[in-house]
C-alpha cells in the first residue's frame, strides 16, 4: 500500500436503535449540534477517504434524507450481523483495489487522526487488516485484543470466553477497521453464522486472515473515548459531554478564554477568534462565527450568527444575525433572523430586532422593536419605539435615514420614511413620511384641569362605598 492507494469507507448504520426509544433514527441524533453519523463521515473525509458507502436498513429513508448525495447507499434489508452488513456493500466496492475503512455510525467521537494512524500502519506493515484499539483501565464487559510475539493481533476474545491471562488484558477492540478491500470480501464469503445469534460477525474475518497466515495489526488510539458507542439516551448525553470537553479544550488551546468550560456549550461547527472571552451559561450553536477580542455571555444563546471583532453580547439571544465590529448587544436583547448590525452600534436591554439593518454608530438603547426596517448611520431610536410593520396580512418596511432622532414611545406605522436629520417628537404616531431635517409631532395637545384630581378621587371613593 502506498500513499496513492484508493481508500474507501463503509459506515454501518442499519440498526433499529430500540434502546433510544425515539422516532428519530439512532445515528441521526445530534451530538454538539451535528448528527452522530455526520461526525463519523467528517472524520472519514478528513482522513482522505474517497468513496463512502453507508449501509442502511431501518429508517433508510430518514438517513438518505439527511445525507443526500454526500455518500452512496447499500441496503441491508434484514439485519443478519455486522459481517452481513459489510457484505451488502460488495456490489459497490467488491471489485475495487485499495483499502476499505469500516466504522460504525454511532461512534461520533472517532477522529481523523486515529483513522490516519490506522492507514499509516496498514501501509507500512502490508497487513491484510488493521484494527483500531484502545486501552482501558477497566475493560470489563469488552472484548480483549490478544497480540502475538511479533506485536500483531492474534485474535479478539469476548470477555465471557477469556481465561485469567486474557481477562487481565486492558487493550480492547475500538470498533474501526482497515482492510485490504479484496481480501475483506474474500474472507466475508467464508464467514459462518454458527453462533447463538445466527449472525455473521465482521470480527470473524480476523480469524480467517490469521488462519491463512495473513498479518493483522492493531493501532492503539491515545484517546480511549473514540471507542465510545451510543446505544441509548444515557450514552448520548455522555457522548455530548465528552465531545463538548474536546471542543472547549481546542478553543482554549486556540487562545479563547472560557471562564467555566463545564457551563459553556459550543457546537462542533462554531469558530471563535483569539482573545475572545466566553462567560458561563453561553450556548454557541450551528455555523456561528465569533471574531477576535469579543466578550460573549453570560447566559447568551447564539445560533448560525456572525459576531465581528471586539463586539460584546451579553444575556441575549441571536438567531441568524450579523453583529458588526465593536457593537454591543444586551442585556436581554433578541436579534431575530435577518438582523444586520453595523460597527459601533448599541442595542440595549429588552430590544428586539427582526429583518432589519442598523448602520454604523446608531443606537437602540432600550425597550424597542425594530422590524422590517433600514436604519442609517448615527440614528437614535428612543425608549419604547415600535416599527408597526404588520397590518394582519402583509409586512411593510420602515426607513430611517442617517442622523435622524426618534423620540421615546413613537409608533412608526409602515410603510414610512424618516428623512436624514429629521426629528420625531416623543409620543408621536407617524403615518406619513417625514422629510430631511423636518420636525414631526403627532399627538393630542395636553389638557390639564386644575384641581380636578381631588374631585375625581372623592367621586370614585363614594362610588366604592355604596
Amino acid at each position: 500500500m502506498n500513499a496513492n492507494t484508493n481508500v474507501m469507507g463503509i459506515v454501518l448504520a442499519a440498526g433499529l436503535g430500540k434502546r433510544m426509544k425515539s422516532k428519530l433514527h439512532k445515528v441521526l441524533h445530534p451530538v454538539c449540534g451535528k448528527p452522530m453519523l455526520e461526525h463519523v463521515l467528517d472524520a472519514l473525509d478528513a482522513a482522505g477517504v474517497g468513496r463512502k458507502v453507508v449501509v442502511v436498513g431501518h429508517g433508510a429513508d430518514a438517513v438518505r434524507g439527511a445525507l443526500g448525495g454526500r455518500v452512496e447507499y447499500a441496503l441491508q434489508a434484514e439485519q443478519l450481523g455486522t459481517g452481513h452488513a459489510v457484505r451488502v456493500a460488495e456490489p459497490l466496492l467488491g471489485a475495487e483495489d485499495g483499502v476499505t475503512i469500516v466504522v460504525y455510525g454511532d461512534t461520533p467521537l472517532l477522529t481523523a487522526q486515529s483513522l490516519e494512524g490506522m492507514l499509516r500502519l496498514q501501509r507500512e506493515s502490508g497487513a491484510a487488516a488493521t484494527l483500531l484499539t484502545a486501552a482501558f483501565d477497566d475493560p470489563t464487559g469488552l472484548g480483549r485484543i490478544v497480540r502475538g510475539a511479533d506485536g500483531g493481533i492474534e485474535r479478539i476474545v469476548e470477555e465471557k470466553d477469556c481465561d485469567a491471562n486474557e481477562r487481565a488484558i486492558r487493550e480492547i477492540n475500538a470498533g474501526a477497521y482497515c482492510f485490504d478491500n479484496k481480501k475483506l470480501f474474500e474472507a466475508l464469503a467464508q464467514v459462518k453464522n454458527d453462533n447463538k445469534q445466527g449472525e455473521y460477525y465482521l470480527t470473524d474475518v480476523i480469524g480467517i486472515f490469521r488462519a491463512a497466515g495473513l498479518a493483522v495489526q492493531g493501532y492503539c488510539t491515545a484517546d480511549a473515548d473514540e471507542a465510545f458507542g451510543v446505544n441509548d439516551r444515557v450514552a448520548l448525553a455522555e457522548a455530548e459531554r465528552l465531545m463538548r470537553a474536546r471542543i472547549n479544550r481546542a478553543h482554549l488551546l486556540g487562545g479563547v478564554t472560557i471562564v467555566d468550560p463545564a457551563a459553556t456549550y459550543i457546537d462542533a461547527g462554531v469558530t471563535i477568534g483569539a482573545d475572545t472571552v466566553v462567560y458561563p451559561g453561553t450556548t454557541l450553536r450551528g455555523a456561528t462565527h465569533i471574531g477576535e477580542g469579543c466578550a460573549i455571555g453570560p447566559n447568551t444563546d447564539i445560533l448560525n450568527s456572525t459576531v465581528a471583532d471586539e463586539a460584546v453580547v451579553k444575556h441575549s439571544v441571536l438567531d441568524k444575525a450579523v453583529v458588526g465590529p465593536r457593537t454591543t448587544v444586551g442585556p436581554f436583547a433578541n436579534l431575530r433572523p435577518g438582523t444586520r448590525l453595523g460597527s459601533d452600534v448599541k442595542i440595549g436591554d429588552f430590544v428586539e430586532i427582526k429583518s432589519a439593518t442598523i448602520d454604523d454608530r446608531s443606537k437602540v438603547s432600550h425597550l424597542a422593536y425594530v422590524g422590517d426596517a433600514r436604519v442609517g448611520k448615527d440614528v437614535n431610536i428612543g425608549c419604547g419605539v415600535i416599527t408597526v410593520n404588520y397590518d394582519g396580512f402583509s409586512k411593510f418596511e420602515t426607513v430611517i435615514e442617517d442622523e435622524a432622532f426618534v423620540g421615546s414611545n413613537v409608533n412608526l406605522v409602515a410603510p414610512v420614511k424618516i428623512g436624514k436629520g429629521a426629528f420625531v417628537v416623543a409620543g408621536s404616531t407617524i403615518t406619513q413620511d417625514v422629510g430631511e431635517d423636518d420636525f414631526a409631532i403627532a399627538r393630542e395637545r395636553q389638557t390639564t384641569k386644575k384641581g380636578y384630581a381631588k374631585t375625581l378621587k372623592a367621586r370614585l371613593k363614594a362610588q366604592k362605598n355604596r
